[in-house]
């Protein structure tokens, strides 16, 4: 009797273990930048659902990303860098020649996992909603390596691809085929508006319903995307909550079109003073109209932040559930402002890379603390992994999990790196950052610029020649990386390495 009874208080004690998994939501917002939120020093852009939520959580103060969405959101899928999966930036944003660069893929190929298979092995049901943005129009053009000129893509309003991207052989570079068991809204579009004939331009700009993308179902309630967007993830929360879930909300917003949520909450951006520490909300009139309309956006996803964290609540699963939300790049220039840092979304400085990031895990993270360890998107995957307690993995994972911070300990001292091959906003080059110095090379001149980002966070001094030492330092680590990678350079690049 005292052996069955052991054996089942093991059984049961097995089951509790399984089901002490956590939930984890990861919400994605798009080009939103780094101070567009209260909780790391907005006075203008309102925010105090993620505040509220900020007070509570592991607030991540020095958090970066690519400087565009493609190669982004291709590292947290895969965990891995751009030189592996050979997104750089959006191909079609692209400048210059093949000679001068290294054309960006748009489509990951199978061989670099998407985190959902793993974490389905591991009894997660998963659903993606919103942007993907991993697959291109035309996979079936980006296979020959390298590519002669960038990649291109269909007018606005033009379907015509659609009917090969239900078939197997384009499907199984969307969610389903990578490893969720659901998907709404995820495609190859980088923006909502892609739908209508007249993109930008168009009413509505894809915000509002109709929505016209083929991979969101026409619901008669639908009205604002993002709310859309919001009350799927509920419902899939709602119908899986007797198992771990996994829910990957990449909301478009704050992507262009800036599209008012209502004339109410545009009014009153329009009419509200602007914050003189930031530049937001300030500047001519053009620049007010677009910025408070942006402001709806930010303030939009703000309040589907309380409709998740309230539907939690709700159903008792809050405790165990972790909440990550982050932007996959810095703010847009032709939307919103920062004149605390330099550049905007697509620069290679930190208006570009930088991104607010929180961490929310009820009885594990401590409330209200903020770090500041540079963390990167290339650390989410192994974090992800670490939290669904699949420690198997074999496949290759260039960033660190963010568990041991969640639970108080400092993450090990690192290097982290970027390899932009191709030309957007700045020439194709290669960064490293370490503690609070940033080191930029360029490939095609081998020049180099290095940040004290501590002491000077807009970036207005090259320090490389007062400070030779550790750009040499700096200097050294970033060409053994890029050897011991075997890292692809433009045709062009001076360097051998």
């Amino acid at each position: 009797m005292r052996k069955l009874t052991l054996i089942l208080a093991l059984a049961v004690s097995s089951l509790w273990a399984q089901a002490k998994q956590p939930n984890i939501v990861f919400i994605l917002a798009d080009d939103l930048g780094w101070q567009d939120v209260g909780f790391m020093g907005s006075k203008y852009f309102e925010t105090p659902n993620l505040d509220a939520l900020a007070a509570e959580s592991l607030v991540l103060e020095n958090a970066f990303m690519y400087p565009t969405c493609s190669p982004s959101r291709a590292a947290i899928l895969t965990g891995q860098q751009s030189f592996r999966t050979g997104c750089y930036t959006v191909p079609v944003l692209e400048k210059g020649t093949s000679k001068d660069n290294v054309f960006s893929k748009w489509t990951v190929g199978e061989e670099h996992p998407v985190f959902a298979k793993p974490l389905g092995d591991a009894g997660y049901k998963s659903i993606h909603l919103g942007k993907w943005h991993i697959v291109g129009p035309y996979p079936n053009k980006e296979t020959s390596l390298p590519f002669a000129k960038k990649l291109a893509q269909p007018a606005n309003g033009d379907l015509s691809w659609l009917d090969a991207h239900k078939k197997p052989e384009i499907a199984k570079y969307y969610p389903i085929g990578r490893g969720f068991d659901e998907n709404v809204g995820g495609t190859w579009w980088g923006d909502p508006a892609r739908g209508f004939a007249k993109g930008y331009n168009a009413p509505g700009g894809g915000y509002i319903a109709p929505f016209k993308n083929p991979f969101i179902e026409d619901k008669e309630d639908d009205e604002w995307l993002t709310d859309r967007l919001t009350s799927d993830a509920i419902d899939f929360m709602e119908r899986h909550k007797e198992e771990p879930f996994f829910v990957n909300l990449h909301y478009y917003a704050p992507h262009r079109p800036s599209v008012p949520r209502s004339e109410e909450s545009y009014e009153h951006f329009l009419k509200k003073e602007g914050d003189k520490a930031t530049g937001q909300g300030m500047g001519s009139e053009k620049k007010k109209k677009e910025i408070a309309a942006y402001a709806t956006m930010v303030k939009s996803i703000d309040d589907n932040i309380k409709r998740i964290i309230d539907y939690l609540d709700e159903a008792g699963l809050r405790e165990d559930t972790v909440i990550i939300f982050t932007s996959d790049n810095g703010f847009n220039g032709m939307q919103s402002v920062n004149t605390q840092l330099k550049g905007a979304k697509g620069n290679v400085y930190d208006g570009g890379l930088r991104v607010p990031m929180l961490v929310n895990w009820p009885k594990v993270v401590k409330e209200g603390s903020r770090n500041s360890t540079v963390v990167q998107g290339l650390d989410l995957f192994p974090t992800f992994l670490e939290l669904a307690e699949v420690n198997n993995y074999s496949g290759v994972l260039d960033g660190e999990s963010l568990v041991p911070m969640m639970h108080g300990k400092p993450l090990e001292e690192r290097p982290i790196y970027w390899h932009i091959a191709s030309k957007y906003k700045n020439d194709p080059c290669s960064i490293v950052r370490r503690d609070q110095w940033k080191l930029i090379q360029y490939l095609k001149d081998g020049k180099v610029e290095l940040y004290n980002t501590e002491k000077d966070l807009k970036e207005s001094k090259n320090l490389a020649k007062s400070h030779p030492e550790v750009a040499q330092k700096l200097l050294t680590e970033l060409s053994e990386w890029r050897t011991h990678n075997a890292v692809p350079l433009p045709p062009s690049s001076i360097l051998n390495k």
